[in-house]
């Protein structure tokens, strides 16, 4: 995995046909750094450490690292052993196992042009998800604006969920910037303990937006909700349940509870790929739990006590009865049961 520094704002992800070049976000916000990846090791290595993160920007990078893989050694054998490795590399976003289940497919479908099946597959698959994120933030930003009062807003979003998590303007965050294209609207972005995805990343992406933002610490944010200070709350999701319990970044459950007190929306958005319809319930979805160290120090600095146990859950379950919609390229689950999300998964 070769790493090089950039003088202009690169691609979040760009794939010239043999290598896959992303944009390690754990650099960001303060340097701008590709990294070239080569095949599935390095692949399931930066999608691990969050150099790549966001469940359709993973499900993307998967394609394209079995792909890479596959053109070195154009095997069945090899093939299992690669989409084995990256199906492990992180649990709970469902874009990770739906694309290399699609990928593996394709390339076992075609003896004799296993690459070429490979790599077609995963191009596909950035495609669809660009024109995935281009539609939901669409209807997203239209099932808002129906709803919210005349005049600015403010909408408070969770995590990331723009460009840097999926294709285009991204999921949660593309639905927010298409409802300001309709109307003045001010980002709530909460920081996202522990990586502090929303202070480094979101903020970052809103700038490049050039969206009114503000930035808040993760324990303010109910009491703005309360406050009346919010008038909606919109986040990515990395699976949905067959009932459309929600699992996203953790926090988020919290914010859902919040706004159903406050009464305002509480909107899910993402492509029908995360959506796992073998799941009857959120119960079943696996939560990942990353390392102690990411809580214990900020910037390399110890901020505990040292051998303290540590909980560090990356996501949360938010139940489909406190969802006021679920968005995906399809259309807009509302309100939210198993009817309504089969329509739209």
């Amino acid at each position: 995995m070769a790493a090089s520094p950039c003088t202009e704002s690169p691609s979040p992800l760009h794939w010239d046909g043999t290598t896959l070049r992303i944009l390690d976000q754990t650099r960001l916000p303060a340097e701008e750094v590709v990294l070239e990846l080569h095949g599935t090791p390095d692949t399931v290595e930066a999608i691990k450490r969050l150099a790549v993160r966001g469940a359709p920007m993973i499900g993307i990078a998967a394609a394209y690292g079995l792909a890479m893989e596959l053109a070195r050694d154009e095997t069945p054998e090899a093939l299992e052993r690669a989409a084995a490795l990256m199906a492990g590399a992180r649990p709970t976003a469902r874009n990770l196992a739906w694309a290399v289940e699609r990928v593996t497919a394709a390339a076992l479908a075609a003896p004799g042009r296993m690459a070429d099946a490979a790599r077609e597959a995963a191009e596909q698959i950035q495609r669809e998800d660009e024109a995935a994120s281009a539609t939901l933030s669409r209807y997203g930003a239209e099932a808002l604006d129906a709803v919210l009062p005349d005049g600015p807003v403010a909408v408070m979003t969770h995590c990331n969920s723009g460009a840097l998590a999926a294709s285009g303007r991204g999921t949660g965050l593309g639905v927010i910037a298409s409802l300001a294209d309709m109307r003045p609207v001010t980002v709530l972005a909460c920081e996202a303990r522990p990586l502090l995805q929303g202070a480094r990343l979101t903020v970052w992406e809103c700038a490049r937006l050039g969206l009114d933002h503000q930035l808040l610490v993760d324990s303010a944010a109910a009491g703005l909700i309360a406050r009346g200070e919010v008038h909606a709350v919109v986040t990515g999701f990395d699976r949905v349940a067959a009932n459309g319990d929600v699992a996203n970044k953790v926090g988020t459950y919290g914010l859902a509870l919040a706004a159903r007190a406050a009464r305002i929306p509480f909107v899910a958005a993402g492509p029908s790929s995360s959506v796992d319809l073998r799941l009857g319930t959120g119960a079943g979805i696996e939560i990942e739990e990353r390392d102690a160290s990411e809580v214990l120090s900020v910037g390399g600095s110890l901020v505990s006590v040292a051998g303290t146990r540590v909980r560090n859950p990356a996501f949360d379950v938010t139940p489909a009865a406190l969802v006021w919609a679920l968005v995906t390229e399809r259309g807009v689950a509302r309100p939210v049961s198993a009817e309504t999300v089969a329509a739209v998964a």
